[in-house]
């Protein structure tokens, strides 16, 4: 098999970032093997290693694109409501706090679906340099004066890894409810 052009060889590695991204939220960074992540997109073991000096870079290249995923989804939240950010944060809220979120974990929030596996990288590495960043951008999304609104991030992503954590039992579903309760006013 001859060599893929350049042009390809891009296409390929967006599309294995955009996988390790899913995949990372879903498993784990460690459950996800390099042959796994390239089984997924239809490429080789051994092409990985063309496109990514290790996984530990991966890593950080798949956060940076989920939060950018986030970041596509609140402005989208913001089309929805011109000029009125506080419907848009509600309806944020709502979602974040649904069952559907809840379940799918693969497109869910970064902050929360990566947050455990970035807690055991490097206090200087690249990825968690990038979590920062995003959930920066997160909170002050949220926020009604362009400061980190802190308090509603830890409170959306504690709940939702709760949540999570719970899936299947009565628990989880009150835990979605009862931060949908407490939002309110955070998010007002």
């Amino acid at each position: 098999m001859g060599r893929v052009s350049q042009a390809q060889a891009q296409e390929n590695r967006k599309r294995v970032i955009a996988a390790a991204a899913r995949l990372f939220r879903e498993r784990g960074v460690q459950a996800v093997s390099v042959a796994d992540l390239m089984a997924e997109v239809g490429l080789t073991h051994g092409g990985f290693y063309r496109q990514f000096a290790s996984k530990e870079a991966l890593l950080s290249e798949a956060t940076v694109h989920a939060f950018a995923d986030l970041a596509v989804l609140l402005a989208e939240f913001d089309a929805r409501h011109p000029g009125d950010r506080d419907s848009a944060r509600g309806e944020l809220v709502d979602y974040y706090l649904s069952t559907e979120h809840r379940d799918d974990v693969g497109q869910g929030c970064p902050a929360t679906g990566l947050g455990s596996d970035i807690a055991n990288e490097g206090a200087d590495g690249p990825a968690r340099t990038a979590y920062a960043e995003g959930v920066g951008l997160f909170a002050r999304w949220l926020s009604a004066d362009g400061k980190e609104d802190l308090a509603t991030v830890s409170m959306l992503v504690g709940a939702l890894t709760l949540a999570r954590a719970t899936a299947g039992t009565e628990l989880s579903e009150r835990i979605l409810t009862a931060a949908h309760e407490a939002l309110p006013a955070a998010t007002d």
